[in-house]
């Protein structure tokens, strides 16, 4: 909420500005704001799925390899790119809900994954968040308030919401089938996939 918040914060700020820079500036914001975190998990995560040849061994060992190759890159390019266009055409529209509303969605997906998938690494950042968090019915707790939030404040809030769901299964579903769980690395990516999902979504529902 609060990265969404500062996000839609900036993008109000910046009303005046043309919308193709103001668009390009957020989306540089989003990135900084984040450190990168997730990007970074989601290149390694391509770079892996491509080439791992599907191998569990080696798709790990390519997550685990620092070098960014040819596919992280190009995921970088292409999420950057499709969250730009996004902001524009919300930009223009004021539709700042929708960047909280990508921004929280993401989010709340992490510790469902964390909780229902296992963490295939003995250690990393998200072993630490998989060891540490609250278990099973605190974590449902807030995935459920979390979507409940959106969609009993109207009907608009819906597709968002099973855009995020439908994201969630389909790459959970990925990542079990090729390294029996998650990492760090896949987490990122599911955070940046769902952002960018949304975002394109709420362009779709909410600009006429």
């Amino acid at each position: 909420m609060i990265v969404g918040l500062i996000l839609a914060g900036l993008g109000w700020l910046m009303i005046g500005m043309p919308p193709l820079v103001a668009s390009a500036l957020l989306a540089a914001a989003w990135v900084l704001l984040t450190g990168g975190l997730h990007l970074d998990g989601l290149a390694d995560s391509a770079d892996a799925w491509i080439g791992g040849l599907g191998d569990r061994e080696k798709t790990l060992a390519i997550m685990k390899d620092p070098n960014c190759g040819p596919a992280g890159v190009a995921a970088i390019v292409l999420i950057i790119l499709l969250k730009f266009v996004s902001l524009h055409s919300l930009n223009i529209a004021g539709e700042w809900i929708a960047i909280v509303l990508a921004a929280v969605l993401a989010r709340t997906l992490l510790p469902l994954l964390f909780l229902t998938a296992p963490y295939v690494r003995n250690n990393g950042l998200g072993s630490t968040l998989t060891a540490f968090q609250p278990r099973h019915g605190s974590i449902l707790v807030i995935v459920i308030t979390a979507a409940l939030i959106f969609l009993l404040t109207g009907d608009r809030y819906l597709w968002p919401v099973l855009t995020a769901a439908g994201i969630f299964l389909l790459l959970r579903n990925l990542m079990l089938r090729r390294i029996g769980g998650t990492t760090g690395d896949t987490a990122g990516a599911l955070v940046e996939i769902t952002e960018a999902a949304v975002l394109l979504i709420a362009v779709t529902v909410f600009i006429e």
